[in-house]
């Protein structure tokens, strides 16, 4: 994670005075780190990924920049096998850093664990630019571009491409 995504991960954490907050993908903890500089105090950081060598740096990573470690829920485990038993409208943010394949199950399991005015942030969504690109045509990019246009086209999002790291697809969940 680039240092700008990091900073608009924390800004968007703060503004949406997050106190819950999923992260699909923990990776080593950098952007679970983020996320927690910008929640809440006590606020709760859940972050789900399937190997568990990434959650225990992470869990480190944690430890060292501070946390306690009652101010993170890590869940070893596919996002989609986890994401259904998370409560529905119950999260202020969403972290999509998953498998880019499944961005479209994670948009739509998003919009129903996050609140009116919740924000949910898709890292990587210019795939290297790929998906500017007209003739790449892999399977993850053109899954990355129906998820841009889903999120541009709902009727329950406002959506913003921020330009930092490798594409940062925001939108809050607007009310019902």
């Amino acid at each position: 994670m680039s240092a700008g995504a990091g900073a608009a991960l924390r800004l968007l954490a703060a503004t949406a005075g997050a106190k819950a907050v999923v992260e699909i993908g923990t990776g080593t903890g950098v952007s679970g780190i983020h996320l927690l500089q910008g929640m809440r105090p006590g606020g709760v950081l859940t972050t789900v990924d399937p190997e568990p060598e990434r959650q225990q740096f992470a869990r480190q990573a944690f430890r060292a920049a501070g946390f306690a470690a009652n101010r993170s829920r890590i869940i070893v485990g596919r996002a989609l096998d986890v994401l259904p038993r998370l409560a529905d409208d119950s999260y202020d943010m969403v972290f999509c850093d998953g498998d880019p394949l499944e961005c479209l199950e994670y948009l739509g399991e998003s919009l129903r664990l996050l609140r009116a005015g919740g924000v949910v942030c898709f890292e990587g969504v210019f795939a290297d630019g790929r998906t500017v690109d007209s003739a790449a045509q892999p399977d993850e990019v053109q899954k990355l571009r129906e998820l841009l246009r889903s999120v541009k086209e709902s009727p329950r999002l406002m959506p913003a491409l921020l330009p930092v790291g490798d594409g940062l697809l925001c939108a809050v969940k607007r009310e019902a």
